[in-house]
């Protein structure tokens, strides 16, 4: 089962709905903070809406720990520990996480391989076959076609992922499909199970999961389906960009570069 918003404020949390309203101006005879409404919330005090239809609400259980297989043959490719400062800083655009998010078991080898900017919280998000390092590379491959390697190289400076089997050959993400012996883009690897060093990437992908919740099929997911979340993802005002959304902040680089 999919849920679909429109792309719109629907399905803003609380705190992003304020945020908002006070970034543009907006002007009401009662106003009231953030931690209020949730204080509200948890003493059920609006009708017909409480903790429930919140997506994130803490319970305080920790979730089962689940290791991931970690491709330890891949012993050449440039460590996160080697990424440079200004990538920390999150000052540049053009810096991205990069993973997979995959189907239920069962359900078909389909995957959805997202792309989140550090700076701006952009997010991309693509359709795979399957969640295998050809897929990948095709991906990146018809990306450089399509904006060209000089711009590729401007917009994707590096791309930093974790040891998953579909980013093993570090070389063959890493190199130009248009330009023989050339680089389009630096590939960094994370520690092994610390998806923290991909923090902003792995919270974007539990936003998916609204839409797309964990046991549901991929592959039945339509392209237009996939634009929608993406769009909407990119227009989510967040409380990291001042509730600016990442389109707002995206065209703020591009117009001052």
């Amino acid at each position: 089962m999919y849920h679909d918003y429109e792309e719109s404020a629907e399905g803003y949390s609380p705190d992003a709905a304020i945020g908002r309203i006070r970034l543009e101006g907006r002007n009401f005879k009662t106003s009231i903070c953030t931690k209020t409404v949730y204080n509200y919330l948890d003493a059920e005090l609006f009708l017909g809406i409480s903790n429930k239809n919140l997506y994130v609400k803490k319970s305080g259980a920790k979730r089962p720990y689940k290791k991931r297989s970690v491709a330890l043959n891949n012993l050449k490719g440039t460590s996160i520990e080697e990424r440079p400062s200004e990538v920390n800083a999150r000052d540049i655009y053009g810096h991205w996480e990069m993973d997979c998010v995959v189907g239920g078991t069962n359900k078909g080898k389909g995957a959805l391989l997202t792309l989140t900017e550090r700076c701006s919280r952009e997010e991309m998000i693509f359709k795979l076959r399957s969640k295998s390092q050809d897929c990948v590379t095709k991906v990146l491959d018809k990306l450089e076609r399509k904006i060209g390697t000089a711009s590729f190289k401007e917009k994707f400076k590096t791309i930093t992922v974790d040891n998953g089997a579909e980013f093993l050959h570090f070389g063959k993400l890493e190199a130009s499909t248009r330009k023989k012996n050339d680089k389009r883009t630096r590939i960094y690897y994370a520690h092994p199970y610390s998806s923290w060093e991909r923090g902003t990437n792995e919270n974007l992908n539990k936003m998916i999961r609204r839409f797309i919740p964990k046991g549901s099929s991929i592959d039945k997911i339509p392209e237009s389906m996939i634009r929608r979340i993406e769009n909407w993802l990119n227009n989510y005002p967040r409380r990291s960009l001042g509730y600016k959304t990442p389109s707002e902040v995206r065209y703020e680089y591009i117009k001052a570069a």
